[in-house]
């Protein structure tokens, strides 16, 4: 059977994700990987999770954990996500809080609830691979999120217009950005709410990262300043995605939305047609140790990662050569690097698997129109300091030969013109 024939179009929109083939490498000893994403399994809270999965599979209560469930998620963790939503100016009731299965589903449903084939989503440029891919599916054109307010509205709505579609909605993550690791200001997110306004769009904001702060003041949620401005969440334009991947589990894949109640009320109908609801007893297990240890679990990772970011911020000021320049992340797990002119962090991977052992992300891969090639991405989350260590050294002398060759190429290519 040719299944071409049967496959729906936009399945030639969807591509395999580089992260999750470069995972692959972790399994290899003499790798020394900085590519995947992912928080350190060494640190999950192994005995709490075991002490409530225990828990929710012992007498009556384990017929509630393996039995099917309502699709909005079980309710006493929705009550406590409300309680914490409330804690960074979101103040929400459960009813306003949609457990999903992980943050990644949450993007999928977004797309899938506000893009028509040829609307336009604005992204940042550049923006977690796995919301195009999320958002692929559903056949929008890009375009380029200026979030400080740099680029008139008009001009948005009219690129719009002419591909075909309208703006739907602006997608980021205004915290320790994955790729780049950068933090949109504050001034920024209220200028993002001025464009939203103006082009009359929601707003996703992508919180995944958001809990994982070391240096500086954090920053008002954009749909706390929106509520700030409205004083109702039914108002509100902005849809909040979080996630406990990063710092409970990523395996038990459990992600919330926070919106107003039009769309918690769709994405319970997508649920409903998609999975019913996510794992009860992932939601049962991750509802008791949020509840028992979350606090002080935070503060542990925010310790244990701030050592790693800054071993690898002084690893990369030491080792890497004239012109390549990277960001100084508060947060998250990412510094983002970029290359001089001419580079290509796609082939600099292929000689560093050959030769450094050393993986990391090609950037190109997070920009929309697939620019950028010269950037990369480094995870600091898995790697021990002798490690970040190892690994910027070889990274460093892999660029500096790659400088090198790419200069004698030019300088060669330029004597056979003038001959």
């Amino acid at each position: 059977m040719d299944w071409q024939n049967v496959l729906a179009a936009r399945n030639g929109r969807m591509k395999a994700s580089e992260i999750r083939e470069l995972l692959k490498l972790l399994d290899q000893p003499d790798i020394i990987s900085f590519a995947g994403g992912i928080p350190d399994p060494a640190l999950f809270p192994t005995e709490t999770f075991r002490d409530a999965m225990s828990a929710a599979l012992t007498g009556p209560a384990a017929g509630a954990a393996l039995q099917y469930s309502v699709s909005e998620g079980y309710l006493p963790l929705r009550e406590w996500i409300a309680g914490q939503m409330g804690q960074i100016g979101i103040p929400c009731s459960a009813d306003d809080v949609l457990i999903t299965s992980g943050s990644q589903q949450a993007l999928d449903y977004l797309g899938k609830l506000m893009l028509d084939p040829g609307d336009t989503a604005l992204v940042t440029w550049p923006a977690y691979m796995g919301a195009l891919g999320a958002f692929n599916a559903y056949e929008p054109r890009y375009d380029r999120l200026d979030p400080k307010g740099n680029r008139p509205g008009s001009d948005i709505a009219q690129a719009a217009r002419a591909g075909g579609g309208r703006v739907k909605f602006a997608y980021l993550s205004a915290d320790f950005a994955n790729p780049t690791g950068e933090t949109l200001d504050r001034s920024g997110r209220e200028a993002l709410l001025d464009l939203a306004e103006e082009l009359d769009i929601a707003v996703i904001e992508d919180a995944a990262y958001q809990a994982l702060r070391y240096d500086g003041a954090a920053i008002p949620p954009i749909l706390a300043l929106e509520l700030a401005r409205k004083g109702d969440l039914q108002q509100c334009r902005t849809i909040y995605s979080g996630s406990f991947s990063k710092v409970l589990s990523p395996g038990l894949r459990v992600g919330w939305v926070v919106a107003a109640r039009p769309v918690i009320q769709q994405l319970v109908l997508m649920k409903q047609a998609a999975d019913l609801h996510s794992p009860t007893l992932n939601q049962i297990a991750t509802n008791h140790v949020a509840r028992a240890i979350f606090d002080d679990h935070v503060a542990m990772l925010r310790t244990t990662y701030a050592a790693r970011r800054d071993a690898m911020l002084s690893a990369l000021r030491r080792y890497m050569s004239e012109g390549v320049r990277f960001t100084k992340p508060e947060g998250g797990m990412f510094v983002w690097l970029t290359l001089p002119t001419g580079m290509d962090g796609a082939d600099l991977l292929a000689q560093s698997l050959k030769t450094e052992k050393v993986a990391f992300v090609p950037g190109r891969a997070f920009f929309a129109d697939g620019s950028n090639g010269n950037t990369l991405r480094l995870s600091f989350s898995c790697a021990g300091e002798s490690m970040i260590e190892e690994g910027m050294k070889r990274l460093g002398r892999l660029i500096r030969a790659d400088q090198s060759y790419s200069t004698s190429v030019s300088v060669s290519e330029s004597d056979a013109m003038v001959q």
